[in-house]
């Protein structure tokens, strides 16, 4: 794949160092690390939707995609501002673009949804139970998923509205929306609330690092907890094939094997290659 895939940070650069302390990577690192496993050979550009005043071509990229981060787009602040204004740029340029987590709220928030934080509190490690819609059912986005399945999970905000060009396309119990569609301007934007490029091994040490507000929140008892779950993640990753683990997690296939794991990402690649995405 020669055409370029713009890989899009809103992590401010403190909290990419705290990343890299814990994880080896920043959230947009990580990323692109997934896209290049999955294209080999793929050309990838970076650049952070944080700085409002950067100058960049959108319109020669193929695709965009968003990663993760802390960012608050309920907040005001400068750099959800920064963020939603890059965003109103890539739907007016009408490039195809896909999020995670942070990033669907940004895209929501920058076609005129609203986000919030999660009730009862975030969503910790995995989406269990995650849902199709009706349109989930039929869209591309998630083709090849089964009916219900689980997610790598890390997030305290969600869509809590979407745009006037938005659809859902998967939902769980509490967060009632995991995928979505949103058309606005020029553009199209697939995103999902949960993060298919994680490892579980980036899972296991993003849960040990909060488990502070993991206790907090009653999701478990103590350190020990936290970190035992966390140990059994890492067993997993080295071994996808390990029933035994993925039993005892509650987990399967689906989130383990990285080709099962990733095929949001997949799919959104395969319609920017083939010219499904194209301007509105």
């Amino acid at each position: 794949m020669s055409s370029i895939i713009l890989v899009v940070s809103s992590e401010t650069p403190a909290q990419q160092n705290e990343r890299r302390s814990y994880a080896g990577q920043a959230s947009h690192e990580s990323y692109a690390a997934a896209l290049r496993r999955l294209r080999p050979g793929i050309e990838l550009e970076t650049v952070s939707c944080l700085d409002d005043d950067v100058r960049l071509d959108i319109a020669r990229h193929k695709g965009i995609v968003f990663a993760g981060s802390p960012i608050q787009m309920h907040k005001d602040s400068a750099e959800a501002r920064a963020a939603a204004h890059f965003m109103a740029r890539v739907f007016q340029a009408g490039v195809p673009a896909f999020g995670s987590c942070a990033g669907l709220q940004i895209a929501a928030v920058a076609a005129g949804g609203e986000t919030g934080p999660r009730r009862p509190g975030a969503e910790v490690a995995f989406a269990r139970n995650i849902t199709r819609t009706e349109a989930g059912a039929r869209h591309r986005m998630l083709e090849g998923r089964p009916a219900t399945w689980t997610a790598p999970a890390m997030h305290s905000s969600v869509v809590t509205r979407l745009p006037s060009g938005g659809f859902s396309l998967a939902a769980n119990p509490d967060t009632p929306i995991e995928a979505a569609e949103i058309r606005h301007g020029r553009g199209i934007f697939w995103g999902v609330q949960y993060h298919p490029e994680l490892s579980l091994g980036e899972i296991a040490v993003s849960t040990a690092h909060q488990a502070d507000d993991i206790i907090k929140q009653g999701l478990a008892r103590d350190q020990r907890e936290v970190e035992a779950m966390a140990a059994r993640m890492q067993d997993l990753d080295a071994a996808p094939t390990r029933t035994d683990i993925a039993w005892q997690l509650g987990l399967n296939a689906e989130i383990a094997l990285f080709e099962r794991r990733t095929r949001e990402i997949g799919n959104f690649l395969n319609a920017v290659e083939t010219g499904g995405l194209g301007p509105i």
